[in-house]
This record gives C-alpha cells, structure tokens and sequence, in this order.
C-alpha cells in the first residue's frame, strides 16, 4: 500500500510538471493546488503532497501560508522528472528476466519451482508470468509449467527487435492518421539538443540517457494515431531496457543517435513525413550496426 501511494505521489508530480512546461510558467509562478486538482481530476491533498515532493527536490518553492511557487527555469524543467518506484511485479518481472539472460534460470520451469526460487505468492507470480507471456517472452507449455521463448536469447533478440522496429517505425510516420503535437516536439527538441552539445556527456546517468531515447520513439509513435504501433514501441522499450541494463557506454554514439533524432524532428515539424520515414529506418539501421551482441554492453538506438 505505502509503494503504491508513493507511485501515485510521483506521478501526480511528473503530471503537474508536464502541465507546467506546457503552459509555459515563469519562475516564480504561482501553482495553485486547486488549478491542478481540477485539471488532473483529483483533489487538493494528493496535489499538495506531488507539489511538496517537488519542494523536496528543489523545483518549486513551499511557502507558508501562500502555497507553491515555481523555482526552477523552463530549460531546467525540460530534462527533470521523477523516477516511478517500482511495483513488486516489476521487480519480480526484471529478475525473472535477468535470471534467465544470465542462465541462472533454465529455459523451462515448473510454476512451483520459480515460486520457491523467489519466494512470491501465487498471485503475484501469475500477474508476472501472464505479463511475461503478453511481452512474447514466455509460452505455457502443453502440459505442466512454462518455456522461455527465443526471445531471450540477446543476439537473436537485438536482430528481430530491431527488424520489427525497422518495419513499424517509419511506416507510423507515414499512416493518414499521423498527427504532430507542436509542444511535444518542441520539447523533444531541448531534451536533444541539451544531451547533444552537453559538454561532458560521459557524466549524464544512463538512465537518463535510455528513457530520453525510449521517450523519443514512443512519442513520435503516439503521433501514429494507431495505437497498436505505440504500443509495440512501447513493449520493445520494455525488452531493450532489460537487455541494456548495464547502460549506454558509447558515449559518441547518444550524440549520433540525438543528431539523427533531431532530424528526425526537423523532418516532422516540417511535415516531410517521407523524409523522416527515411532517417527513421536509417537511424534503427546505424543503432543496429553500432549494437555489440551481448547484453549489459549496448549502445543502441
């Protein structure tokens, strides 16, 4: 219960912040709890503890008896959010996962084998086990227990997540329904362009680094308007950020990747959807080519 409310906390949070660089506010900005509760569609306590947790993290201001006020300036904002903490499904989902990259789990497993191996309660491991199945790592077997899926094996994983992506990606740009949020792209711009000439980018976090990247490829596929596509990106993001848990290490490699994205979105804003097709499937080729074949060592798209 207090995980899930600390979920919420941070979510309510990266909500009120996302309003507040689409609207733009200038420091010192007053973030009146009852403009966003009408807006988020919740009530002024959950909106006060997010403002607070911003406080804590030095973005807005808590003052006595006057309420919030913006502190931090727009570019700031733009590459600041919070980090969800994990559900234990999550958990269990990510070790299961690693296990099995790191052949400590056998590619075939009895449900009552994997319960003691972890210690879940039944339900909790079948939450897991279904989603794992969902994400195409995962097969029941005919008779008793469950069978890991090729899927998890790193090389073959990397060439069809990355045949599949070169497939769906640029074709998104390119369906009748595509449709660009302005303010969206804009802010997909100062996040790369921030990355990109960062004087010494081997200091930025990975994770950083990774969700700039999967946030890049997932916004430009809500644009699609079809959303089984986003949601193909999406489960993608999932594999990759199991497979390239040991982060991004070629350095050189995010200021290609950003170049290639800022094109991407020069092309987009520009409503050359054919162009950016093409830099799409061009950029998932160049992050394929630039991909080592083990995991824990990517650098990839």
């Amino acid at each position: 219960m207090a995980r899930s409310s600390s979920q919420n906390r941070v979510r309510l949070a990266n909500q009120i912040l996302q309003a507040v660089r689409e609207g733009r506010f200038e420091v010192g900005h007053h973030l009146r709890e009852q403009q966003f509760g009408d807006l988020l569609q919740v009530s002024r306590t959950p909106v006060r503890a997010a403002l607070s947790l911003l406080a804590e993290h030095g973005v807005v201001e808590a003052r006595r008896n006057q309420g919030f006020f913006l502190t931090a300036p727009s570019e700031e904002l733009h590459r600041f959010s919070l980090e969800v903490p994990s559900t234990a499904d999550q958990d269990l989902y990510s070790d299961i996962v690693q296990d099995r990259l790191a052949d400590r789990l056998p590619a075939s497993f009895t449900q009552a084998e994997i319960a003691r191996r972890y210690d879940v309660d039944r339900t909790l491991l079948q939450r897991t086990l279904s989603r794992l199945v969902d994400d195409g790592l995962l097969e029941r077997n005919a008779g008793r227990g469950w069978t890991f899926l090729p899927t998890l094996d790193t090389g073959l994983a990397l060439q069809n997540s990355y045949d599949f992506r070169k497939i769906i990606e640029p074709q998104g740009l390119l369906l009748p329904t595509f449709r660009p949020d302005p303010a969206a792209l804009e802010r997909l711009r100062i996040q790369h362009h921030y990355l990109e000439s960062h004087p010494r980018i081997g200091t930025v976090d990975a994770r950083q680094l990774f969700d700039t990247d999967a946030h890049f490829h997932e916004t430009i596929a809500s644009f699609s308007g079809n959303v089984f596509l986003l949601q193909s990106v999406q489960q993608q993001n999932r594999l990759r950020r199991l497979l390239e848990f040991g982060g991004y290490v070629n350095r050189r490699r995010v200021r290609d990747w950003c170049r290639e994205h800022l094109a991407i979105l020069d092309a987009v804003a520009a409503g050359d959807n054919a162009t950016a097709a093409e830099v799409m499937r061009t950029h998932l080729a160049n992050a394929y080519s630039a991909a080592p074949f083990f995991a824990g060592k990517s650098q990839r798209a």
